[in-house]
């Protein structure tokens, strides 16, 4: 009877993790630069770096203003 009752327990708990949608946005996710851009354009090395100094730019910007 115990087992079945963890059993039970354990998928309930699994059913649940997996139908919990989790919103993250890659400006959430990300803390620099190099990371948001890293989330932004996973499979494009070159529209990563060009994002990534544009990104720079902005928030020097942004420091200065």
């Amino acid at each position: 009877m115990l087992k079945r009752v963890i059993l039970a327990a354990v998928a309930t708990a699994f059913v649940a993790a997996t139908a919990l949608p989790v919103a993250v946005t890659p400006a959430d996710a990300a803390s620099s630069c190099k990371q948001a851009a890293k989330a932004k354009f996973a499979g494009d090395r070159k529209a990563r770096h060009a994002y990534k100094k544009q990104c720079k730019a902005a928030f020097k910007a942004q420091q200065k203003a």
